[in-house]
């Protein structure tokens, strides 16, 4: 079996439909035996990476995939088509708390439709705080994500590792130089929101001063991952990029936003910039 490689995604009054849409292709994506439709040969390879201890007491990792040219696979906010790696982490010892951090992704756009992520290759820097400060950590993941080209297939991956290095990695430390720069360090923002309630959610216009110098695309996160959020509107004017989107939660009506917890991602020129929150 096989899946279409786009999911086109309505707005307007279409958008709660479209929601419960993409919320059951993610379970048909996630239920289907992990090799189904795949092609005979692997399109993608994957290890886990030992970084060694940081300054903080935590402990570097990563998940190296290799794909297969003109496969891909995608980034946390995948688009309009696509679906975001899950980590599972149970039966790892000494763990506790994983922050997986995300390199500058890729725009694809295909057919009117637009997807983020990454080809040929992807290290996933993840920082993972011991239970026990100073022990070694072993390491038992299941990583389910999709793999792309004129079909999709889900890849459900389970990798071991003993994080016991001494010693950095220049393959993480690379990766690491790839993370979006913050605001500040790329003169974006203050970011300003406008919020106006719809019949079915929340309209939502954020400006970011300085960021058109740094892309053309809004990538706009709520807190809350369920809240399905629309193609932005993208707009420039004096330096200033603006993006206009719908917000239209799970029942499908107005709701309160914590504007603090937003988090915009300015995507289309040479790196990637992380912008948080928004006043106004």
């Amino acid at each position: 079996m096989i899946i279409p490689s786009f999911l086109p995604m309505p707005r307007g009054a279409f958008a709660a439909a479209a929601l419960s849409t993409v919320l059951a292709t993610a379970a048909l994506f996630t239920a289907l035996p992990a090799r189904a439709g795949a092609p005979s040969d692997p399109v993608v390879s994957a290890r886990l990476i030992d970084g060694g201890p940081t300054a903080r007491g935590t402990r570097m990792a990563a998940l190296h995939l290799k794909l297969v040219p003109g496969w891909k696979t995608y980034w946390r906010s995948p688009g309009d088509a696509g679906l975001p790696p899950r980590f599972g982490w149970d039966g790892s010892r000494n763990l506790g708390a994983v922050s997986v951090m995300w390199p500058s992704p890729s725009i694809f756009d295909s057919n009117g439709l637009t997807a983020i992520g990454y080809h040929d290759e992807l290290v996933l820097p993840i920082e993972m705080t011991p239970k026990v400060p100073g022990r070694p950590i072993r390491v038992e993941s299941r990583i389910d994500l999709g793999v792309c080209k004129d079909i999709c297939v889900p890849v459900s991956l389970s990798l071991k590792a003993d994080l016991k290095s001494s010693a950095t990695s220049p393959v993480i430390e690379a990766a690491l130089r790839r993370m979006p720069l913050s605001a500040a360090r790329a003169g974006v923002g203050p970011a300003r929101c406008e919020v106006t309630p719809i019949s079915d959610g929340l309209r939502l216009t954020v400006h970011l001063p300085g960021a058109a110098a740094r892309g053309d695309r809004v990538v706009v996160e709520p807190q809350d991952p369920s809240i399905w959020v629309a193609d932005p509107e993208i707009t420039s004017r004096g330096g200033t990029l603006s993006a206009t989107t719908e917000l239209v939660p799970s029942n499908a009506t107005p709701f309160l936003l914590d504007r603090g917890a937003l988090r915009f991602t300015v995507l289309g020129g040479a790196q990637a910039v992380d912008v948080r929150g928004c006043t106004g």
